[in-house]
């Protein structure tokens, strides 16, 4: 009998909606909730456990299961569960995937089953009430320490402040909405709640890095940020549909690490730098946590003369690390190199990325300015 029940889970694997985990879309989940009736992944059903009130947990395989168990999730399964638990998820709300952090995974968990925000939109107020005030643990520009400051985020204005004194009459630095973007970055603040916030002053990008002890709290700035985005871009773009400007609303980086890089002449030492490509923008920093760039390369597209080469040219001296790379642009070449192989052939592959993508309209203009940089 116990192998029969084993079996009737295991075939609701295969009915469709069953097939990826109900919460970060992972394929061939093999573990349920048997009191929310749905097929999740092994990382996901450790944060189910912590939320023993609402959800428990069994592993499709290796668990024995009773017969109303089984019957309850022949009956319920993972559509079912995303009609009632995500009835009202607002369009510009982060849905996380299994290559997303820790803490976005846990809190849109917690927001589906235990707090039911999708479920209740009066629950949504935090994000998508159009104001936001409180207070961050921000990292000093210069001295590298996390102090409280104060933050605002209005939409009417269409800015992010924030002070860096409680009665401060003005603010330190004003973000605008329309160049700003936010990305989770645990492992490179060394919190698991850091938030990496970056926007454009002076066309040149400026980074600050945010967290908050509570996860709810800062997931709720994040998704904040991404409604003040959303509700920007439907102003400035009044015939996209939702489904155009989502992506829009916050992105993450092609790809970040350390490379060595020499400077125009091609004569100097090569030295290593923290590279960050965010879209179109190349960007290098002596540290990763620093404020400012030490400069910016803008990566058009093929058409417009880009290439990306494996390698660097036979005279090329002074670098320490053997696997190199030759970006062309139309002015110059950038020469780079990379510490392994794997590491080569990934930043390879996101450069290609890049130049293989037709150039926007917006993004010509975008192109001009960084040819007439001083």
């Amino acid at each position: 009998m116990a192998k029969e029940r084993r079996r009737a889970v295991l075939e609701l694997l295969q009915r469709p909606g069953n097939t990826r985990c109900a919460d970060c879309g992972a394929p061939d989940p093999d573990w349920a909730s048997y009191t929310l009736g749905v097929f999740i992944c092994l990382s996901c059903s450790g944060i189910h456990r912590n939320i023993p009130q609402v959800s428990k947990v069994k592993s499709v395989r290796l668990d024995a299961w009773e017969e109303a168990q089984v019957e309850f999730m022949a009956s319920h399964g993972n559509d079912a569960a995303r009609d009632t638990y995500e009835s009202k998820v607002p369009p510009f709300y982060y849905r996380p995937t299994f290559s997303d952090c820790q803490l976005l995974r846990e809190q849109w968990i917690r927001a589906k089953y235990e707090r039911q925000e999708f479920t209740h939109p009066d629950k949504q107020e935090p994000y998508s009430a159009g104001y936001r005030e409180g207070f961050l643990w921000k990292r000093g520009r210069d001295n590298g320490q996390f102090l409280s400051r104060k933050f605002v985020l209005t939409e009417r204005e269409g800015s992010l402040k924030y002070f860096n004194r409680n009665d401060a009459k003005e603010p330190k630095a004003v973000m605008k909405i329309e160049h700003l973007n936010a990305t989770f970055q645990p492992a490179k603040i060394g919190h698991p709640h850091g938030l990496q916030v970056t926007y454009l002053k002076d066309n040149s990008t400026r980074n600050i890095f945010v967290y908050h002890e509570d996860g709810k709290e800062i997931v709720d700035w994040f998704n904040a940020l991404r409604a003040a985005r959303f509700h920007y871009l439907q102003v400035a773009f009044p015939g996209a549909s939702d489904a155009d400007l989502v992506p829009k609303l916050s992105r993450n980086y092609l790809k970040e690490g350390y490379m060595e890089k020499t400077g125009p002449k091609q004569t100097e030492g090569f030295r290593k730098r923290w590279f960050t490509m965010d879209d179109r923008r190349l960007m290098y920093f002596k540290d990763p946590l620093d404020a400012f760039a030490r400069g910016e390369v803008f990566i058009g597209s093929r058409e417009s003369g880009y290439t990306v080469l494996d390698g660097l040219p036979p005279s090329t001296q002074g670098h320490h690390w053997p696997h190199g790379i030759t970006i062309v642009t139309p002015e110059r070449r950038f020469l780079l190199a990379c510490e392994t192989e794997t590491e080569q052939r990934a930043w390879v592959e996101a450069f290609r990325k890049v130049v293989d993508r037709p150039m926007l309209p917006q993004e010509y203009a975008v192109e001009a300015h960084f040819k007439h940089k001083p």
